[in-house]
């Protein structure tokens, strides 16, 4: 063969190798992965280099041009390997050491014009020849200098980012300094030296396909499936014409007069094993197979299906407020992986048997009310086993699933796979797959890939499920709240009627008790009206619109619902007015916060101890201060647990009225202060804006005065 045929299948093995390699390139560019656009255009440059070495030779134009696009390419690598961590800024001399190597590097075209322009001059062609020889000679040093400066210079966590590419340019450049060195001093390029040359172009692409591997977090060569198989069949067609001609040129070494019959019957002899073999239906599962499992990485492409599948279970592309519900979106989910064309869902009961929850594209499916018993969902919980029915139908049973499904579904043939989907051990559906156009066995990595997207699916549902279950409580606590707030009223109501009761026994025959006992009356039942009109109101924090009501006035009446006994001959309640007190408020609403606030203050007050009601005004607001001479509160107790709804130190009580009554205050645009002392007692200050000097601290306030 000697050392021109050599160095031509070397070429073209490199030049096979860096299309692959760019291809490859290309492929993880489009999913994703770094890659640097500068070695795709590297690589591909050096194989479209390689194949005119090895087609026209060394000496051709096209050669000699593809040479220098070589070099550019590969000194723009070495710039972008520079700027993958910003030294170029801060290694000034890079870009314009660059840019004389690449001009020295395109004064081989010029060159190759004053080739041809003196072809006929044996000593101007000799003398051009040494010239760009050591044009080459200076561009390759002041490249290696660059890769040595490039590696050297690199920051420890980024020198194996670049260790392989260095490693090839050192071998492609490093052979290039040697072999223009000899072509210097032997003035001539021996035949020997330009087939070592392909070798070390051949090196140079392994080892920037290994540093691709080395890339890659798996380790393991994963392109997506149309890529892959492209790029199989490429290598397919590639190794098949390389074995034809070298068989073919071995023939023809032999010589003979039967050397044309020999080339023709081994390529007839190919041909026809290749007709026999691609058309078995057989050899291509067998390798479907074989290359799904050991060749690539996975059969599916999952970065495609997960982002499917997120597209799909988040309602992507569907009009804002017209997605599909959540049940449907399901079922869809995991019939996009199998290709089925319908589905439907079955979800756990109260009684835990399965019922039909939902439907995609099978209105005709007829599903008993009890699509699958207690037994059933037991096992499907327990296994989590993806059931394949047509399996079932031949008689397969693995783990028990052929008496767990229902008759009906054995029935249907339409019906082709049941998928569980289990949260936490625990079963919150399962879906039912029809039949796809183009039926196929389920095999591990379609039972793999189901399981994982059963579990993520059973998180969505149940999380959905704890929403809803959540919406509910909490509307059954806005009504326990409401509840808690009207039986607290009316406590206090009946509070009050129990009084008049009693007092009526003693006082009855008195006129002015009587009087006062109908007045008393008919306030409870317009206070029962009231809170009956409010029920709605409860949780918005409206009140009615607020009027100048007068202080001193409200407190006196209020005083007088507390008269004095037998028991307490002084009055419990005692007002101090400190001059008049016109406020903006709902005099209603003010009367129950008062009336809650004195009798509070009358249950933690010692026996025979009178409360204080304090009418005064402070600035821009009057203050109704209720006074009680009782334990006191601490002041972790008023920060934290005084305020809260549903807390409280009453036998009894409902620990609602404090809330309420703060509520209520800020409702009217006022404020709530509390000081207490333990072992001295406690002050509560209903704060309100006066009615004169609203307009300056609410100016809107005006609007709403009766």
């Amino acid at each position: 063969m000697g050392w021109t045929g050599l160095g031509q299948w070397a070429f073209v093995l490199a030049a096979f190798g860096g299309v692959v390699l760019g291809v490859w390139q290309i492929d993880r560019q489009r999913r994703g992965k770094p890659v640097s656009r500068a070695a795709i255009l590297a690589i591909l440059v050096s194989a479209v280099w390689g194949l005119l070495q090895a087609a026209v030779g060394p000496a051709h134009p096209a050669a000699l041009i593809a040479d220098v696009a070589r070099n550019l390419a590969w000194l723009l690598v070495v710039y972008a390997l520079f700027a993958r961590d910003g030294r170029h800024e801060t290694v000034s001399p890079v870009r314009p050491v660059l840019v004389v190597l690449a001009a020295v590097e395109l004064l081989q075209l010029v060159l190759m014009v004053l080739t041809w322009r003196f072809a006929a001059i044996a000593p101007a062609l000799a003398m051009i020849f040494q010239i760009g020889v050591m044009l080459r000679l200076l561009v390759i040093t002041g490249a290696l200098v660059l890769v040595h400066n490039l590696y050297a210079g690199a920051m420890t966590a980024q020198r194996a980012a670049v260790r392989w590419t260095c490693a090839a340019l050192a071998v492609i450049w490093g052979y290039d300094l040697n072999f223009y060195t000899i072509a210097y001093l032997v003035r001539g390029m021996p035949a020997e030296l330009v087939a070592l040359r392909a070798l070390a172009a051949l090196v140079g692409i392994a080892l920037l396909g290994v540093g691709v591997m080395r890339e890659q977090a798996s380790g393991r060569f994963s392109p997506s499936r149309t890529v892959a198989f492209q790029s199989l069949s490429l290598l397919v067609i590639g190794g098949y014409m390389l074995v034809m001609v070298g068989v073919a040129q071995s023939i023809a070494w032999l010589g003979g007069s039967a050397t044309m019959l020999t080339q023709l019957g081994f390529v007839f002899a190919s041909s026809v094993l290749v007709l026999a073999l691609l058309p078995s239906g057989r050899l291509r599962g067998w390798l479907n197979v074989m290359l799904s499992k050991h060749f690539f990485q996975h059969r599916y492409d999952y970065r495609a299906e997960w982002l499917r599948f997120n597209a799909t279970i988040g309602g992507a592309g569907a009009p804002s407020g017209n997605a599909a519900p959540l049940h449907t979106r399901v079922i869809q989910a995991v019939a996009d992986i199998t290709d089925s064309a319908r589905g439907a869902l079955l979800v756990p009961a109260d009684g835990g048997e399965l019922v039909l929850a939902a439907r995609w594209q099978w209105p005709t499916l007829d599903v008993p009310a009890q699509a699958l018993g207690l037994a059933g969902a037991a096992f499907f919980e327990r296994q989590g086993f993806i059931v394949d029915l047509d399996e079932v139908r031949s008689g397969v049973d693995h783990q028990g699933e052929a008496r767990a499904t229902p008759a009906w579904m054995i029935a249907e043939e339409a019906i082709w796979a049941l998928v569980p989907l289990l949260h936490f051990d625990r079963l919150v559906g399962l879906v039912v797959l029809g039949r796809p156009a183009v039926a196929r066995k389920l095999d591990w990595e379609d039972f793999d890939l189901l399981r994982v997207v059963g579990h993520q699916l059973a998180s969505y549902i149940a999380e959905n499920n704890g929403q809803v279950a959540l919406l509910e409580a909490s509307r059954f606590d806005e009504f326990n709240r409401r509840m808690a707030f009207v039986m607290h009223d009316i406590k206090n109501l009946a509070s009050q009627l129990g009084l008049l009761a009693r007092n009526a026994q003693r006082h009855a025959d008195n006129p002015e008790f009587r009087k006062d006992m109908l007045v008393t009356l008919s306030n409870s039942a317009d206070k029962l009206n009231a809170l009956i009109a409010r029920l709605s109101r409860y949780g918005t924090g409206n009140v009615d619109q607020v009027a100048p009501v007068d202080a001193v006035a409200v407190a006196r009446g209020l005083a007088a619902r507390w008269p004095a006994s037998a028991a307490m001959p002084a009055a419990p309640v005692v007002v101090t007015v400190h001059g008049p007190c016109t406020i903006l408020a709902n005099r209603e609403t003010l009367e129950q916060v008062l009336a809650h606030l004195v009798q509070n203050a009358i249950d933690a007050s010692p026996a025979g101890r009178a409360v204080l009601v304090e009418v005064r005004s402070d600035g821009l607001h009057g203050c109704i201060d209720v006074v009680d001479t009782g334990s006191g509160m601490s002041a972790e107790f008023v920060r934290s647990a005084l305020f809260k709804p549903f807390v409280s130190t009453k036998p009894g009580g409902f620990g609602i009225g404090a809330f309420e009554a703060r509520e209520l205050v800020r409702a009217m645009r006022g404020r709530l202060d509390v000081e207490s002392r333990e072992g001295l007692g406690s002050r509560f200050s209903v704060r309100l804006p006066l009615a004169v000097t609203a307009t300056l601290s609410h100016p809107h306030s005006q609007q709403d005065v009766a």
